[in-house]
């Protein structure tokens, strides 16, 4: 739970205090202006580098056509920019604590680049899919290590930062389909993908420059003057870990349903897909709205009750697809799952930097994303597996909600925990 905040105040003051006048990791303080200009570079950051997560997903028709492929053989080429992403993650989260987040962002624009550039010249369609786990890498850096690095630069404002630097992804899918689309209409999807890795590498690579200046010589290790843990669950930090990648893993395969299947849900209804894509668009708009929300919510109440709230919500949001399937009620209901489902993944960011040793959290963070990740792979594949088995998603929503249950007793055991500690000490 998060101590009272003049408390905070002084210790994070105690811990901040200068030990070299001349060192740039000094003279910082959290919160403060310069705070917010790197929060500013890392969400133009992973604006820009969340383009991997969301390319594939607008040329996989044109790729198929062009190789004469099947829908499921394009299909790997998003399976393994997941796979990249994930482990990605882990890396890359393990470079920002050993040596910086500069670091760890460099790494993403080579890879992201040059895989960009390779998938618009690859020849067959083995070499497009199997560089898409490249693009999946570039990308890693931008999401889990970029909002472990962020909870570095604030301590009143913490929940708020991570969930800016966390909407960089939905900013993107906002922004990068669209433009996707307009490329491979105007010149092909080829020179889209050369285009892309040209544009990201550049312009990454000016915003890093930028954010290395406002870092300075922290560079190597921006968390060294962090403040300790603010939440000690009496349970060490591999057992925490372990019990947020379950948690993860549970919550999003709940989090897949709805997400994966509603083109397919309202095709099946006869509403058509344009209306269920029109669903999803509205389920990441006010997913971002989420995001935003539950780090100002976390910053009050902390992320373990945050991350409950939202999820419990989502469950009510996921019970709802079972009785309503009118055209506009289904609107309503994905709304209301988007506006409940998007501060969940960013609140686990903030149980990890709230409750582990700062030196660990971009490590800690990949491996929670990575379980996620895995948690919407296995979900939507096993809903689709349900419903060939039904002929219907009612039962997979009841699965959805399985799970979803699993994610909130793990929630309310690490809360009662808690507490716990809080009337021992």
């Amino acid at each position: 739970m998060p101590l009272d905040p003049k408390a905070a105040g002084d210790e994070v003051a105690a811990v901040h205090a200068p030990s070299d006048p001349s060192s740039d990791s000094a003279a910082f303080t959290p919160d403060s202006g310069q705070a917010w200009v790197r929060l500013t570079l890392a969400l133009i950051i992973g604006s820009i580098g969340s383009v991997g997560m969301w390319s594939v997903v607008v040329v996989l028709p044109v790729v198929q056509t062009e190789f004469a492929a099947t829908r499921g053989a394009v299909s790997l080429a998003f399976t393994l920019t997941m796979l990249g992403f994930g482990l990605g993650g882990i890396v890359t989260g393990k470079i920002t604590d050993r040596f910086g987040i500069v670091a760890a962002i460099a790494l993403s624009i080579i890879f992201l680049g040059s895989a960009y550039v390779l998938a618009g010249v690859s020849s067959t369609l083995w070499q497009f899919i199997a560089v898409h786990c490249l693009i999946g890498l570039g990308t890693s850096a931008t999401f889990g290590p970029l909002m472990a690095e962020a909870s570095h630069w604030f301590e009143r404002y913490r929940g708020l930062a991570v969930t800016i630097v966390a909407s960089g992804n939905y900013v993107g899918g906002t922004i990068w389909p669209p433009l996707v689309n307009w490329g491979v209409q105007s010149a092909g999807w080829r020179t889209t993908h050369i285009a892309i890795g040209i544009f990201c590498a550049l312009t990454m690579t000016l915003v890093l420059v930028l954010l290395r200046a406002q870092i300075g010589k922290a560079t190597q290790r921006s968390h060294a003057n962090a403040a300790p843990p603010r939440v000690d669950l009496r349970i060490s930090t591999n057992t925490l870990t372990v019990l947020l990648c379950i948690a993860s893993i549970s919550c999003c395969v709940a989090m897949a349903m709805p997400q994966v299947h509603i083109v397919a849900y309202c095709g099946d209804l006869g509403y058509g897909v344009a209306r269920g894509a029109e669903m999803l668009s509205l389920m990441m708009a006010f997913g971002i709205i989420s995001r935003i929300g539950s780090g100002l919510l976390a910053d009050k109440i902390g992320g373990i009750r945050t991350l409950l709230i939202g999820s419990v919500a989502q469950g009510f949001a996921l019970l709802f697809y079972l009785f309503f399937d009118g055209l506009t009620s289904l609107y309503i209901i994905s709304a209301m799952f988007g506006l409940f489902q998007g501060g969940i993944v960013p609140s686990y960011a903030i149980i990890v930097r709230e409750a582990m040793p700062a030196s660990e959290a971009a490590t800690r963070v990949g491996m929670v994303i990575f379980a996620s990740v895995f948690g919407m792979s296995f979900g939507g594949w096993v809903s689709g597996l349900i419903f060939d088995a039904t002929g219907s998603y009612g039962a997979a929503f009841l699965n959805g909600l399985g799970w979803n249950a699993l994610n909130v007793t793990i929630m309310v055991a690490l809360l009662i925990r808690s507490r716990q500690r809080l009337a021992l000490a």
